[in-house]
């Protein structure tokens, strides 16, 4: 009689619970060691004086992700998942005093940019079109599969996205391909900022990444009932139906290795056994801290990280009408923004401030007449900064910021707050300096240089999440844990 087949998760962030879930339904007995009490990673909550907010990530794309699972899953799992498509995907402010409502709907979006910037309808509706060519190309192979297996570049997909690659501009910046293409700077600044997805500089990474303003509007942004911490719920939720158990407040020592080979997970000094491992940890600790005795891919832990994030969780005794879910206020001099990121990694004096008010969606996440800010900036990865004394300059700049553009008092209207910074967010995810998306896109051979999925030296370990192939935010993770499920059951 053959045994049961046993899998290790090294921690329970969205990419960890989904593959430990598609492990499970495969039939394998699946543990997940996770240092936190909670699960979900980034993807957590911050709860006070009568304030929700959603601690990470904000934005959902491509639903049918999770769907996915919970159709894996089925009958075994009573799961309450609902999300609403987005009218408006975002409200941005500039410094001259323009205001857009970016509408879901192509065609509103195009009419409203051409009725407020120095363009024509049918120019943002060619560029949206073009970033809908770009995923048609290269989804397939960029997202869904390995790029560090020999068998993915036989397939007709690949060949297909290759002859095509003309198409995807590849070979410019995104900021260079998007001022050739559009003379409002304005307009250039908006597309730019879908750089950030990924944590990289619109002004180095290349232009490709104009695949993601697709995912918005064409393919739709979300909003989950109860917020993006029911996406963490819900995987919890799928994944215990089928049998995985978690050990919450578990910090794993080491990975146990034989000959080559993945042979368990030492925890508290003691040796558990699994046919596989798998590291949802990022990759870089994972070698370091779990694998000491392992030579690590120096040439890709030593790339450059992405951008970190510096965020205040505000409570607010009263809402704001001009916001909406998702708000932009971009800073004077984008360029200059980036440059302080990533070449003297410090905060510019003027940072583009992102707003999340999830209480427009879902009142129930701040008290009557009240509004719950999650109010970011882009920050330089954790390099040992004086982050006291840039948190404390920021929060000054920021609410200096929102008060003249918006054209109405905040400061005062701040009855409660958290802060998330770089050392924080290292410190709570292990994200090595703190970084969202473990490398950074700055180049055009980012996509091939990060981590792959499995190990090249150490048989039956794998790696999934935000620090390896496909990339990070939430609809990257959930790839990378099919990635990783399928290259497992090729192997079993």
């Amino acid at each position: 009689m053959d045994r049961t087949l046993k899998a290790g998760i090294i921690g329970a962030g969205v990419a960890g619970m989904a593959t430990a879930i598609r492990l499970a339904c495969m039939g394998y007995e699946v543990t997940v060691y996770e240092a936190n009490d909670y699960a979900g990673g980034k993807l957590t909550e911050v709860v006070q004086e009568g304030y929700r907010f959603d601690a990470g990530p904000s934005l959902f794309t491509l639903p049918e992700l999770v769907d996915e699972l919970i159709e894996l899953v089925g009958d075994r799992a009573k799961v309450d998942f609902e999300y609403e498509r987005l009218p408006v995907i975002c409200h941005y402010f500039y410094e001259d005093g323009t205001r857009i409502e970016a509408a879901a709907d192509p065609e509103i979006f195009a009419q409203e940019m051409a009725s407020k910037l120095e363009v024509e309808a049918q120019e943002v509706l060619d560029f949206l079109a073009h970033s809908a060519t770009i995923y048609d190309l290269t989804a397939s192979l960029f997202l869904e599969r390995s790029l560090h297996k020999a068998r993915t570049y036989l397939l007709p997909e690949t060949m297909r996205a290759i002859a095509g690659v003309g198409k995807i501009d590849a070979f410019r910046t995104m900021n260079g391909s998007n001022e050739k293409r559009f003379k409002d700077a304005r307009l250039v600044q908006l597309f730019n900022r879908y750089a950030t997805y990924n944590g990289s500089n619109p002004y180095s990474a290349p232009a490709t990444l104009n695949i993601i303003p697709h995912l918005e509007f064409n393919k739709g942004a979300y909003f989950p009932k109860g917020g993006m911490h029911e996406i963490t719920k819900t995987l919890v939720t799928l994944a215990k139906a089928c049998g995985v158990t978690f050990h919450f407040g578990t910090r794993v020592d080491h990975i146990v290795t034989h000959q080559q080979q993945a042979k368990g997970i030492r925890v508290r000094g003691k040796v558990h056994f699994y046919d596989v491992v798998v590291s949802n940890m990022d990759v870089y600790p994972t070698y370091k801290r779990l694998l000491p005795q392992h030579r690590a891919p120096e040439r890709i832990l030593e790339q450059e990280r992405s951008s970190s994030a510096l965020i205040f969780y505000w409570g607010m005794n009263r809402t704001f009408p001009a916001l909406d879910l998702h708000n932009i206020v971009f800073s004077k001099d984008y360029a200059q923004e980036f440059a302080c990121l990533f070449e003297r990694q410090t905060l510019f004096d003027d940072p583009t401030v992102y707003i999340n008010i999830s209480s427009k969606y879902q009142p129930s996440d701040a008290p009557e007449g009240g509004e719950n800010w999650f109010t970011m900036i882009n920050a330089p990865a954790n390099v040992g900064q004086n982050w006291d004394r840039l948190i404390e300059q920021a929060r000054h700049t920021i609410v200096e910021k929102l008060e003249r553009v918006l054209g109405t008092k905040i400061k005062e209207h701040i009855v409660c707050e958290s802060i998330l910074d770089p050392r924080s967010i290292e410190s709570k995810t292990s994200s090595y300096q703190g970084s969202l998306y473990g490398t950074s896109s700055n180049n055009r051979l980012a996509a091939f240089f990060r981590h792959p999925n499995f190990s090249r030296s150490i048989k039956g370990l794998y790696f999934c999440g935000g620090s390896v192939h496909p990339g990070g935010g939430i609809p990257l993770c959930l790839l990378s844990a099919r990635i990783v499920s399928e290259m497992i059951q090729n192997k079993k």
